[in-house]
């Protein structure tokens, strides 16, 4: 039982550590991926490409079929 205690007491801050880093970084990769989304359409755009034809090439950038950014 002493044994099963310590490895909690060992690994459980590093566990805690990184599931709040995670939660604290997920908004900020949402962000990214936005920005990152829209630098491919203005890119497309520069390049005279429409912005369906990029979405074939590139795929769906968040996951929503019709939404768009």
């Amino acid at each position: 039982m002493d044994s099963l205690v310590q490895l909690i007491n060992s690994v459980g801050f590093p566990i805690f550590v990184a599931v709040y880093l995670l939660l604290r970084l997920e908004p900020t990769m949402r962000e990214l991926q936005k920005t990152i989304a829209v630098l491919a359409i203005i890119i497309a755009k520069c390049n005279d490409i429409e912005y369906a034809e990029m979405r074939r090439m590139v795929g769906n950038f968040n996951g929503d079929s019709e939404r768009g950014i």
